[in-house]
């Protein structure tokens, strides 16, 4: 992890890029395998699950034996900890839902809007060095509030050819529709396309390896809705001399084990604190069982010192980090001044690991500098937003002479007409 002390102005940019990749090789790879499943259907899922995965199906769909036998092997802790889990997101995720207000802009002329659950979603589960079943809670939770009909689960299997139990149990209480098991390309191309065994869906959720988020990208452009570009995962660590060194060097480490290619970043404007904090990160380094996965993310990470908080926010807002941890004195005036950032952790008691799996609020969150422009994942992903209007008569008196006027200014007579046809009877 490099240290860059009052870098200039010029040179900050550069600092904050994201490690990046050959995106027209990667692309050619992963449309090979969308238009296979495309068109072989089945016998592409089995092919590349073989391939991939090391593992031969029959089929990919977990059966209600394989849930039972895999949540009889899981701990009452374990249960207990996912249902804490369950008890807080579905508590803040409840929150978000909104019952429509009628609005009359004038006599006779009413207006509102509702939400309405996509009726069939997908949801991508990583699996490969960690099984994320947390990242079921976080999907499953407010599809099922939105009122979602259909929601499809896909996560790679392991070497014994089944998903972990955990990932069973997450979906089987937060009402996962079917579950297969399929990851990667061939999993995306599954639920987007459809073949005889999986379903098609209309929105698809869930983050994944570069490999997942291009084939997100591409069935995009088919048509397809996704949750939001994304990347691997990443954490900006704001500090002053009130944070505890250890502490961030933990939340550090905790987001680097995520993938070699995950990013961390610290911005401070003290630097005998930084300096500290890597003492710390190379001692919590060498007890970590990721320890390889972790150090190779610290490759792509920098730690940046700059004279003033002023400038710090300025690099972190610029930065737009999928998480950002503020370990400040004044965490929460600070925060005001945030204004791109995925999710934002406040204090020294406030790890991101808590937000990943209990706190209750929502861990997909956007990457790869994303946050400028996108929110994470909430119950409003899961629905669409149906306007409504209903005018009587005296509402079309009332309305009808502006609408005439706009309609003809435009010279789209026809829409005049059906306003006309309506006044002069």
């Amino acid at each position: 992890m490099q240290i860059y002390i009052n870098p200039s102005a010029e040179s900050r940019k550069a600092l904050l890029q994201r490690p990046a990749i050959d995106a027209t090789a990667l692309q050619e790879k992963v449309r090979l395998v969308l238009n296979d499943v495309k068109q072989e259907g089945d016998a592409a899922l089995k092919k590349y699950t073989q391939l991939f995965d090391g593992v031969t199906q029959d089929t990919p769909e977990v059966s209600e034996a394989e849930i039972t036998a895999a949540v009889n092997t899981l701990s009452d802790t374990l249960k207990a900890a996912i249902q804490t889990a369950i008890a807080n997101i579905t508590l803040f995720h409840n929150k978000q839902v909104a019952a429509p207000e009628l609005v009359q802009t004038m006599p006779g002329v009413q207006c509102w809007r509702k939400s309405v659950g996509i009726e069939k979603v997908g949801l991508y589960i990583p699996g490969g060095t960690a099984p994320l079943f947390s990242t079921i809670l976080m999907l499953g939770i407010p599809a099922r509030i939105a009122g979602c009909k259909e929601i499809i689960l896909c996560s790679p299997p392991g070497k014994n050819g089944l998903l972990h139990p955990a990932i069973l149990y997450a979906a089987q209480q937060v009402g996962v529709t079917r579950i297969f098991k399929l990851g990667g390309v061939q999993a995306i191309a599954a639920m987007a396309y459809g073949t005889a065994t999986v379903p098609q869906v209309y929105k698809i959720f869930g983050p994944g390896n570069q490999y997942v988020t291009c084939a997100k990208q591409l069935i995009q452009q088919e048509g397809v809705a996704i949750d939001m570009p994304a990347g691997p995962s990443e954490v900006c660590v704001l500090a002053d001399e009130t944070a505890n060194a250890a502490y961030v060097a933990a939340d550090l480490l905790s987001q680097a084990e995520h993938g070699t290619d995950s990013q961390v970043l610290l911005v401070s404007n003290r630097e005998a604190l930084v300096k500290e904090v890597l003492v710390q990160v190379e001692s919590q380094l060498a007890q970590l069982p990721r320890k390889d996965i972790a150090e190779g993310a610290l490759k792509n990470s920098t730690a940046i010192v700059v004279d003033t908080l002023d400038e710090a926010i300025e690099l972190v807002n610029e930065y737009a980090a999928e998480h950002l941890i503020i370990s400040c004195k004044d965490d929460e005036a600070i925060a005001e001044r945030i204004v791109n950032a995925g999710s934002v952790f406040l204090g020294n008691y406030s790890p991101e690991s808590a937000g990943d799996y209990a706190s209750g609020t929502n861990h997909t969150l956007p990457t790869n500098g994303f946050a400028k422009a996108y929110s994470g994942v909430s119950v409003d992903s899961f629905v669409k937003k149906i306007t409504y209007q209903k005018l009587t008569q005296e509402g079309i008196a009332q309305i009808g002479q502006a609408v005439i006027e706009m309609a003809e200014a435009e010279g789209l007579q026809a829409h005049a007409n059906a306003v006309k046809v309506r006044l002069n009877a």
